[in-house]
């Protein structure tokens, strides 16, 4: 099951665990964040147990029974890690492979031939962007990661300068664009045309991503000027091979899963029958899991035989990939079983029921509920999902424009100000060696700028068609 349909299963299955006011709920969020931000800057508590003790000092805080609440967190850490802890194993694996072999080295040195200097942001902005079309963020990370960080190890870049443009062009990817599955799920519920939303995505994406990505990491590079971290960068095993993969082989190999859950989604667009047999083929060799699967065993040869190693060198490298992601999967997790706490107490039942009696023009109201269920629940399929649910009624009437825009609208919402309750900004912070603040000042405003870009975007092409 992929972490969307997990994620939409468990918004769907739950009922509030807790009869608190609104004003009581209110309290009890910003009590339970405020308790995991305080664990982990003051008193340098690991993340795990920060959110693990942050998610029952909101249930606490919001009346819920003690045993409910276990329930909902564990739930939660449980859904996520099934949703996105085999990924990041196996995206882990292939990395190891990558990096061991040479193959990471060859990408590097490759794109460090061809891009200099000011160019580098833009090359990885546009590769993340290719890489992120079909991708759940979480999997586009571990596969873009080794290449961000060496890239800016190698070639002396700031992190931040690499890093961002990367992570901006994922999450536009992850927000505004179909096939992605978030704005899948939005216009089968508003009933948009995916053609034109899919075009009028490409038009807001694109200055979106400049502004959030190479734009943006030029004052994050100067915020956060840190290098890229040792214990997440493998010494460069290459020096020592008498061989390495070729360039070609191994950005196939990269882009093996890509293709894979691209072919997935393109046939359910086109086919669009369950019942027929190659749609029935393709949904399962492009599922995360049998693609990054497909990918790992290719590189197995692409990468590991090709850069002469033995099996038993082969089977090293895949048991030294695993250690370092222990600590990524447990913090991931945590964050996971955070948000189902916030969704439990109903939290974003409360956002929904404030929101039906705001006047303001439609597009702007769906933002503004993705972006409230966004900031409580750290989720954006929940966002997504709920936004284009409350608002669906008032697409009865749009054009196939208009309906497009409130899509894309309800996307820009879901990804505005990533914090302490959203797996992403874990992940993040583990991956690039950030402390919480340093995260808040660069990946949290970088979802911010796209979000508010986004929808500025979204509003100014109303006006135009």
């Amino acid at each position: 099951m992929t972490s969307l349909s997990v994620e939409m299963l468990a918004a769907d299955a739950v009922e509030p665990i807790t009869s608190a006011g609104n004003a009581q709920l209110g309290i009890a969020v910003l009590a339970g964040i405020a308790v995991i931000v305080l664990l982990i800057t003051k008193y340098k508590l690991h993340a795990f147990l920060a959110l693990t003790i942050g998610s029952l000092a909101l249930g606490a805080f919001a009346g819920a029974p003690l045993e409910k609440t276990i329930l909902s967190f564990t739930a939660g850490l449980g859904t996520t890690v099934a949703g996105v802890g085999v990924l990041i194993a196996l995206g882990a694996i292939l990395g190891k492979l990558l990096a061991d072999s040479g193959g990471a080295d060859q990408i590097v040195d490759t794109i460090l031939a061809k891009a200099k200097g000011r160019a580098m942001p833009w090359a990885m902005v546009l590769i993340a962007s290719v890489i992120g079309l079909p991708l759940f963020f979480e999997v586009g990370i571990v596969l873009l990661i080794p290449v961000v960080l060496l890239v800016a190890k190698r070639g002396n870049y700031s992190l931040m300068r690499i890093g961002i443009p990367a992570l901006a062009g994922l999450s536009v990817m992850h927000g505004l664009i179909p096939p992605h599955p978030g704005p899948l799920v939005a216009i089968d519920a508003i009933g948009a045309n995916l053609g034109v939303t899919l075009a009028l995505g490409v038009l807001v994406a694109i200055p979106t991503v400049i502004i959030a990505g190479p734009v943006f990491s030029r004052y994050a590079a100067r915020w956060v000027d840190i290098p890229a971290p040792e214990k997440m960068i493998p010494a460069r095993p290459s020096e020592d091979l008498e061989r390495r993969p070729g360039f070609a082989a191994t950005v196939a190999t990269v882009l093996l899963p890509v293709v894979l859950m691209l072919v997935k989604a393109l046939v359910e667009i086109v086919v669009d029958d369950p019942d027929n047999a190659v749609q029935r083929v393709t949904d399962v060799i492009g599922s995360p899991l049998i693609a990054l699967l497909a990918a790992v065993i290719v590189g197995i040869f692409t990468l590991g035989r090709a850069a002469g190693f033995t099996k038993e060198r082969i089977s090293t490298t895949v048991e030294k990939s695993l250690a370092p992601i222990a600590g990524i999967l447990l913090i991931v997790g945590a964050g996971g079983g955070f948000k189902q706490t916030l969704i439990d107490v109903g939290v974003g039942q409360m956002i929904l029921d404030y929101s039906k009696d705001w006047a303001i023009p439609t597009l702007l109201l769906a933002w503004l509920i993705a972006v409230a269920i966004r900031l409580a629940t750290g989720s954006a399929t929940v966002a997504t999902i709920s936004a284009a649910g409350l608002v669906a009624p008032l697409a009865a009437d749009m054009s196939t424009t208009e309906s497009a825009l409130l899509v894309l609208a309800i996307g820009a919402g879901s990804l505005f100000f990533s914090h302490v309750n959203d797996a992403g900004f874990w992940l993040v912070k583990e991956y690039f060696g950030m402390t919480v603040g340093q995260t808040i000042k660069t990946w949290s405003v970088m979802e911010t700028i796209i979000s508010v870009v986004g929808i500025g975007f979204v509003l100014l092409l109303s006006l135009i068609l």
